[in-house]
């Protein structure tokens, strides 16, 4: 009798389980933290590039303001997707100037490192705004 219960047991275990629904992960579970690399990248981009660009990358940073051009909205959708990250690097490490746009965005290549540079880009392309 002992022996038959102990050989049941297991079927009666699986069929238990078998009718069990786990949910869902909600979206906020779901999403994954961000990276180290991206966390630097927004760190990276809090100190030397808010000041114009602003938070969210929206050209409205404190300096914005008093600059003519203003800043470019690095949040903007069509921007995003015409830019490469080899556009974005060149501009970053060389400046406006050195790739033929605005003389008053400086040129960060002496001043941050490769990784840097690509941390910042990573940090850029999360700027996206949604589509209108």
């Amino acid at each position: 009798m002992k022996r038959m219960i102990l050989a049941a047991l297991p079927l009666f275990l699986l069929a238990a389980c078998a009718g069990k629904h786990t949910p869902a992960p909600s979206k906020a579970e779901a999403s994954a933290p961000p990276s180290y690399e991206l966390r630097l990248g927004k760190e990276t981009f809090r100190l030397y590039c808010q000041t114009c660009h602003g938070e969210t990358g929206a050209g409205d940073g404190f300096n914005a303001f008093n600059l003519d051009p203003r800043p470019r909205d690095i949040s903007d959708p069509a921007f995003q997707k015409k830019k490469s990250d080899t556009d974005l690097t060149a501009v970053i490490r060389r400046g406006g100037a050195g790739a033929g746009l605005s003389s008053l965005m400086p040129p960060w290549g002496r001043t941050l490192s490769d990784a840097q540079i690509h941390e910042v880009i990573l940090h850029i392309r999360t700027l996206k705004k949604p589509p209108p």
